[in-house]
């Protein structure tokens, strides 16, 4: 499940023995939306990009390797293939002042966190940031911060 998190909570996302967590809930693959700021691409490589939702900016890493890495070489080749376009494909859409949601997994790189990228829509709406920002809103209060956390009882938590 992708938790949808405003990049001041992505960026409070703190170490526990399965990964990171949120208030001792864990967090593995997120979803968040906001405005690139910055792009780096490397053809064939990766494409770097930052997004920020104006609470703060979110590191992004598309990775474009699917051909060349060994990561992928026991998979099918087509799905690989598909893989590779896809994110080439993506790779061309994002671009400066752009509005993207991003879904992928939380990574910690050089002690950044980053969002290895899985998914990425541009988003034409021009409410789409206010309804993402009140989704996070209702979801941090009537779910997220609603997680048990075990640490007060004792017992070892996330």
């Amino acid at each position: 499940m992708d938790v949808k998190l405003l990049a001041l909570y992505f960026l409070a996302l703190t170490p526990c023995p399965t990964g990171l967590s949120r208030r001792g809930m864990p967090v593995l693959h997120v979803e968040s939306l906001g405005i690139v700021v910055t792009r780096e691409h490397k053809p064939g490589k990766f494409l770097k990009f930052t997004i920020d939702d104006g609470t703060g900016c979110i590191p992004c890493v598309l990775w474009l390797n699917q051909l060349v890495s060994p990561y992928f070489s026991r998979r099918d080749p087509s799905a690989v293939r598909f893989n590779a376009d896809m994110a080439a494909k993506l790779a061309s859409q994002i671009h400066l002042g752009a509005v993207a949601r991003v879904r992928g997994k939380v990574k910690a790189y050089r002690g950044t966190l980053q969002i290895t990228v899985s998914h990425v829509v541009l988003e034409a709406d021009p409410n789409a940031q206010v309804l993402h920002w009140l989704d996070c809103v209702r979801l941090g209060r009537n779910c997220y911060d609603k997680f048990p956390n075990n640490r007060d009882k004792g017992k070892k938590s996330c």
